[in-house]
C-alpha cells in the first residue's frame, strides 16, 4: 500500500518562502508519477507540479516562476519549493502519485493527509 507523508506547512506572510516535503513508500512500479495539488473547502482540487520517473517536470502556469518541484536523491522524496507566497495560496496542500503524469492524474491518485499552508 502506498504511503505519503508530507510536512512543511504553515502560517507565512506575503512574500516569504515556505518548502514542503513528501515521502513516499510502498510504491512497487518502475514509472511513475509524484506531485503536489492543493484544495480549499468546496473547491475541486487545483494540480499545482508534477515530476515522473524519467525527471520530465511540469508546473501548473498559475504557479509558475514562484513554486518549483524537485526529487530527493533516493527518487522516493520529492519536494514543492514555494517562493513570493500570496494570501491566495492558502490552502490544503497535498503530495501525490500516479503511474503516469497523464491528464487530470491527480484526480485519482493516492495522496496524503496533507499539510495546511496559510499565508496572510
Amino acid at each position: 500500500q502506498v504511503q505519503l507523508v508530507e510536512s512543511g506547512g504553515g502560517s507565512v506572510q506575503a512574500g516569504e518562502s515556505l518548502r514542503l516535503s513528501c515521502v513516499v513508500s510502498g510504491y512497487r512500479y518502475s514509472t511513475y508519477c509524484m506531485g503536489w495539488f492543493r484544495q480549499v473547502p468546496g473547491n475541486e482540487r487545483e494540480p499545482l507540479a508534477s515530476i515522473d520517473s524519467d525527471g520530465r517536470t511540469s508546473v501548473a502556469d498559475s504557479v509558475k516562476g514562484r513554486f518549483t518541484i524537485s526529487q530527493g536523491t533516493n527518487k522516493n522524496t520529492v519536494h514543492l519549493q514555494m517562493n513570493n507566497l500570496r494570501a491566495a495560496d492558502t490552502a490544503m496542500y497535498y503530495c501525490a502519485t500516479a503511474t503516469r503524469c497523464v491528464g487530470a492524474w491527480y484526480k485519482s491518485a493516492s495522496r496524503g493527509r496533507g499539510t495546511q499552508v496559510t499565508v496572510s
